[in-house]
């Protein structure tokens, strides 16, 4: 592909982020963003993200081949799956806060707690969050959802971890969060 077709794609695309995020101003509009999760094991889903006028995010989706039990899940910095989910950075933390609950006001942005996995193990995911954004300074689009193997302990522990992870273990699944079709 010619550089010359590249730069026109980036402008749309770029061109279409910022008539979106405008709308949003304006309180006109939504913008949504999906992750496909792939991970260990046959770990695989869809998450998909729904920033509304309000300024909260609706992240919904169903993620499979989880062990049974609460699992860890978080906004990462990076949208890098060079090395798998090991190269997504840590949590988004954009405020250089401690690992907290979903509910805490002192918490990475990207704290979204634990999912449960049921017998089977599959995840329904239902989070409303206002940390999250899909537009502006701190939007989560580009960066990582992960899911871990182990229980987020929400930063109350007592391990070394808890302020930093949670201690939530392994990354068993990852997606990168980008934009998704209007239509």
């Amino acid at each position: 592909m010619s550089l010359y077709i590249q730069r026109l794609k980036q402008e749309n695309i770029s061109g279409s982020v910022r008539e979106r995020e405008r709308e949003m101003e304006a309180g006109k509009g939504t913008v949504k963003a999906v992750a496909l999760i792939v991970g260990d094991n046959n770990v695989k889903g869809s998450i998909h993200f729904l920033h509304q006028s309000n300024g909260t995010t609706h992240v919904s989706g169903r993620i499979t081949g989880l062990s049974p039990g609460l699992h860890g899940f978080h906004i990462h910095a990076l949208g890098d799956t060079t090395n798998g989910c090991n190269s997504t950075g840590p949590h988004f933390n954009p405020l250089n806060k401690h690992h907290g609950a979903p509910a805490d006001h002192h918490r990475h942005a990207g704290d979204l707690g634990n999912i449960l996995a049921g017998p089977d193990g599959v995840a329904e995911i239902s989070i409303t969050d206002s940390q999250i954004p899909l537009s502006g300074v701190h939007s989560i689009l580009g960066r990582a959802v992960v899911v871990h193997a182990d229980p987020d302990d929400l930063g109350r522990g007592g391990h070394e971890l808890s302020k930093t992870t949670g201690n939530a273990g392994a990354r068993v699944g990852c997606g990168i969060i980008g934009l998704q079709s209007s239509v």
